[in-house]
């Protein structure tokens, strides 16, 4: 899940990173202590080092080593923190070799588990579904000796044959790729470069200020940028990475692939040609390294060896493709009509697919406030009654095009203010257009995992009294702003939170989110989806009230009508009667009540029941056509009911008592 909000600009911090530039032009250990200090610089809380920060970043570093447990035991976490116990001074002094010791551990460690997972899924492995184990790391403790991680070795062992079992693999070939996948593993780790352990280490930093600043490597850094500017030069494909080999998901529409005819989805790319014009093997290869092959200028052509399964064989074979400048359209807003019928009368409602927050920084770039005010244009010329604004899947992005968004939705007004590192200095961010470009009924679809710019948005409407929140109880909770600081050099680049927002209202968003008007079950209510669950996630706060008198109209053009506490009651109480007889909603409180009882350990069996029906599930979304992926969109009963809550709300905008409205008819136009 991607949740961000940015202020989108590049600086080039205070500290000398210039001077650095002089002797190093790649990623070591001369970067490490100026980056460190740039965080500390523009940090909204944190200010200098001290030994708290130093056991985070040591907790984080050695959290990043090895996340579920598996490999490190008890006994080398404790040499880690040796080795690490004066890691401010040392690379102060320009000496990471603690880095490389501690790399050289973990590879040890790994070899050691391979061989005894190879072992385990010898000729006399038996499967057992009956198997049970303390699944979420946060809840085991490291082992404390190696047949201790071996034990707990064959346990999760049982479980990753399981996901195999589950989608039809034969025992034998699950029993390879299990082997496979600690292998591949194995090389990864050991192949690790240099810069990337420096890299990941400024991450363990930056995390432990706050779960939003990270260091960018160049290649995340260069990903972040596509996927604020939705536009990209390649060859317009989706990839993933399965079993080691990089597998075509998706084709983007109008890219060069599509295009050519002569790219499937569910082919599998064997071999790139690389900048000499030879052909390099990419099995087994990190997906981020392959990408970064197929990735390239626009107008310059790049071959592929394809491998694609016909008949009952493979075909393999090999093409040319010139890359394009490929633009992202299924991240971009859209819409859709739907009509609806409330006792003879045909109302129209226009539902608004709103993923992220987009900007390209560029002149002339893309950005979602310029779409989103197009799209509703365009709904308002088709003379719809309401809109559904849909942020249920939408985790942030650009802060200015969420001023910019709720600006469209009253006349003039503050839609949010952003503190700052000086106590009390809070900068106000307002709609200065005049013109209400959608004054009509509206109603915001929200989850758990609608953060930052939708909390923005989201929040502004809510304390305006300008739409109805539909959703989980609340959204992320979110309520803080990043910057990026780009390293010369194209090292890579420093985000870091500047600042926290409050709605205005004059609560921050932090912890607790936006809170919907009308619940509605999600597969997201659970306790572990929020700001709150996060390390060293910094604490709410509450300002004065600055809603904007501004912002309302009463009479004339743009004239818009605040939403009523009692209305909110009645369609409540219509909402939770639909939500009682629909049986998608059923099926969620059924698997919410599952997670809850399952807690903190698994059960393979359980693995073997669920996972199959789930991953036909996701074959077919991943591979559907567009118009099949439209129609599943709209048969969700997330956006049915946000639907039915915008024509209780119409109805009663135009003066009429629910009680005597029948339930709408839908049909997709």
């Amino acid at each position: 899940m991607s949740i961000k909000l940015f202020a989108l600009i590049t600086l080039v911090s205070s500290i000398s990173f210039a001077q650095k530039m002089e002797f190093t032009k790649s990623l070591d250990c001369n970067w490490v202590d100026p980056i460190q200090t740039g965080f500390l610089q523009n940090h909204l809380v944190t200010k200098q080092k001290d030994n708290v920060l130093q056991a985070r970043v040591v907790d984080q570093y050695i959290k990043r080593q090895d996340s579920a447990k598996i490999y490190l035991l008890d006994s080398d976490v404790a040499k880690v923190k040796t080795m690490m116990k004066n890691v401010f001074e040392d690379v102060a002094k320009t000496d990471c070799k603690f880095l490389g010791e501690i790399q050289s551990l973990l590879v040890k460690r790994v070899e050691e588990r391979t061989e005894f997972v190879k072992k385990a899924l010898g000729k006399d492995f038996k499967f057992n579904k009956e198997t049970e184990f303390i699944y979420d790391p946060d809840h085991k403790d490291f082992s404390k000796t190696a047949d201790e991680a071996n034990e707990f070795l064959k346990k999760y062992v049982q479980f990753q044959i399981a996901n195999y079992l589950a989608t039809d693999i034969k025992l034998d070939e699950a029993k390879k790729r299990v082997i496979k996948n600690y292998e591949r593993n194995l090389k990864r780790i050991k192949e690790t470069k240099p810069e990337t352990l420096v890299a990941n280490y400024l991450n363990s930093f930056a995390l432990s200020l706050d779960p939003h600043s990270s260091f960018f490597s160049k290649e995340y850094y260069d990903d972040f940028t596509i996927d604020m500017s939705l536009s990209l030069e390649g060859i317009g494909a989706t990839l993933s990475q399965e079993d080691g080999f990089t597998v075509v998901e998706a084709l983007v529409a109008g890219g060069a692939a599509a295009k050519s005819g002569l790219v499937d989805p569910q082919d599998k790319i064997v071999a790139v040609s690389k900048k000499d014009g030879k052909m390099e093997n990419v099995i087994d290869m990190d997906l981020k390294d392959v990408v970064k092959m197929i990735r390239g200028p626009k107008g310059t052509k790049v071959k592929l060896t394809l491998l694609r399964k016909e008949g009952g064989s493979n075909k393999k074979f090999d093409i040319e493709l010139t890359r394009e400048k490929v633009n992202l359209e299924d991240n971009a807003v859209s819409i859709y009509y739907q009509d609806k019928e409330i006792n003879g009368v045909k109302k129209k409602i226009g539902i608004i697919n709103f993923p992220s927050f987009y900007a390209d920084s560029k002149r002339g770039g893309r950005s979602s406030a310029a779409d989103m005010k197009r799209v509703v244009a365009e709904a308002k010329a088709k003379k719809v009654d309401g809109l559904v604004v849909d942020l249920s899947n939408n985790g942030g992005g650009s802060l200015e095009d969420a001023v910019k968004i709720g600006g469209l939705f009253i006349k003039t007004g503050n839609i949010v203010k952003q503190s700052s590192r000086r106590e009390g200095a809070e900068n106000s961010l307002a709609d200065i257009d005049e013109k209400v470009d959608w004054e009509g009924p509206l109603v915001i679809l929200t989850s758990r995992i609608s953060a930052s710019a939708s909390e923005i948005l989201s929040g502004a409407m809510k304390d305006y009294n300008r739409a109805i929140i539909v959703g989980s109880d609340h959204t992320y909770g979110k309520g803080s702003i990043q910057t990026v600081i780009a390293v010369p050099g194209e090292l890579g680049a420093l985000k870091v939170t500047i600042g926290m927002f409050f709605t205005p209202g004059g609560f921050s968003t932090q912890h607790r989110g936006v809170e919907s008007d009308v619940l509605i079950p999600s597969p997201y209510n659970v306790d572990d989806i929020g700001e709150k669950s996060m390390d060293y996630s910094l604490p709410p706060k509450k300002i004065d009230s600055f809603v904007s008198k501004d912002a309302f109209v009463e009479k004339g053009e743009g004239a818009w009508m605040p939403i009523k506490s009692d209305w909110i009651n009645k369609i409540k109480t219509r909402s939770s009667q639909r939500v009682a007889k629909n049986e998608e909603f059923k099926k969620i409180i059924d698997e919410l009540e599952k997670t809850k009882k399952l807690g903190k350990t698994i059960k393979v069996s359980e693995v073997l029941k669920e996972k199959g029906e789930k991953e036909k599930k996701v074959k077919k979304a991943r591979y559907a056509a567009k118009d099949e992926k439209d129609k599943e969109y709209l048969k969700r009963a997330d956006i049915q009911e946000a639907a039915d809550v915008l024509i209780d709300l119409i109805t009663l905008e135009n003066g009429k008592d629910l009680s005597l409205t029948s339930n709408a008819q839908a049909g997709k136009k």
